[in-house]
């Protein structure tokens, strides 16, 4: 069993997730403290910009790289005093700024090397360029530790994640698929601010407030993304706010909500079989016109992931250290039907502080 601190910061960039588990890669034997560090408001608004410029401006991203590896290693350092630990190793997934499985490039911003140096500890880095190479989208990364979770739960059941973009992970004994979904909170938190009515529909207040323009849905519906067998996957910025274009706070939130939970209804035929369950993850769980929306469009039981006992915010950065347990293994981390590559792979790279590589 190798104790691992995962980190993850979503496309949204509202903080640093950080995640302690005792795992041998097939199983988790604890879970340790869980908890999500903000960045500097400097970091986050360079983050934001880094995003919506996408790859045809990338003068920022080295003083960026810099700039989230600094806020990572003063929010590893602050978590593993805090709680006393000393782990066998850091993953590291980086700052997601741009994602374009078409033309096989993902770009995670940080630099695991100087982390490691810093923090003295084994740093796992590149999490996603190994499945990338097999031709694989990149993502989603997280099915392999949703099937670990659900071992003793009724199947067919889906992980539901609802960040920047949603993704579900469809489970039915060994049988496991993957995909991306379409936006998830993403252009509702981008719309949001666009109004200057704070960072996210908190509680999903505003969207409970307007009226859904059914026709604009169906429009926005026919994209053939949402039809699609998987796998495949989405960047956050894939997919844009002209559906709420010209409508009101309210109504343009309330019919971004119906834009995603229209996305996910279109998922569910897609799967082999009805899933009897969804075990909703993520910032959408959070938010309860999104999740009336989405009993309204799935056959079976939506659910948070705390009914089951599951840390919804520190699942994302648990999942990074499982992968993290499974490179050590020399375990795939990625399979043909989670991300389309051409085989298992196991992806990842150790980078050791220079004490250790002296030694080496």
């Amino acid at each position: 069993m190798w104790s691992v601190v995962g980190t993850i910061s979503g496309t949204s960039a509202d903080g640093i997730d950080l995640a302690e588990i005792l795992t041998d890669g097939i199983s988790v034997e604890r879970f340790g403290p869980g908890t999500t560090a903000p960045y500097r408001a400097e970091t986050r608004k360079a983050v934001l910009s880094a995003i919506a410029k996408g790859p045809k401006d990338r003068s920022a991203w080295p003083a960026l790289a810099r700039a989230v590896t600094d806020d990572h290693a003063a929010a590893l350092e602050a978590y593993l005093a805090e709680h006393g630990l000393l782990p066998d190793a850091v993953v590291f997934h980086g700052q997601t700024v741009w994602h374009d499985p078409s033309v096989g490039e993902t770009v995670q911003l940080g630099e695991p090397q100087a982390l490691a140096d810093r923090l003295g500890l084994p740093v796992i880095g590149d999490v996603r360029l190994a499945d990338m190479a097999e031709g694989g989208q990149g993502a989603p990364l997280v099915p392999v530790y949703h099937q670990a979770l659900a071992r003793e739960l009724d199947q067919p059941l889906c992980f539901l994640n609802i960040g920047g973009v949603s993704n579900l992970t469809y489970l039915n004994g060994d049988d496991i698929l993957a995909f991306d979904i379409g936006p998830g909170n993403a252009l509702l938190d981008d719309w949001i601010r666009k109004h200057g009515a704070g960072e996210f529909d908190e509680n999903g207040a505003v969207s409970a407030k307007g009226t859904v323009h059914q026709d604009r849905i169906a429009t926005a519906l026919e994209h053939p993304f949402f039809t699609a067998p998987g796998p495949k996957s989405l960047d956050r910025n894939a997919f844009s706010m002209t559906v709420a274009e010209g409508l009101s706070l309210q109504d343009g939130a309330a019919t971004m909500v119906a834009l995603t939970a229209g996305t996910i209804g279109l998922s569910e035929k897609l799967l082999p079989k009805v899933p009897a369950l969804w075990i909703v993850c993520g910032g959408g769980r959070l938010n309860p016109t999104l999740m009336a929306a989405l009993r309204s469009v799935l056959q079976g039981d939506v659910r948070s992931s705390e009914e089951f006992g599951i840390d919804g915010n520190a699942l994302e950065a648990q999942a990074m250290a499982f992968l993290g347990a499974r490179f050590q293994a020399g375990l795939p981390t990625s399979f043909p039907s989670t991300t389309g590559a051409s085989r298992p792979v196991c992806g990842g790279k150790l980078y050791l502080p220079q004490a250790q590589r002296r030694i080496a």
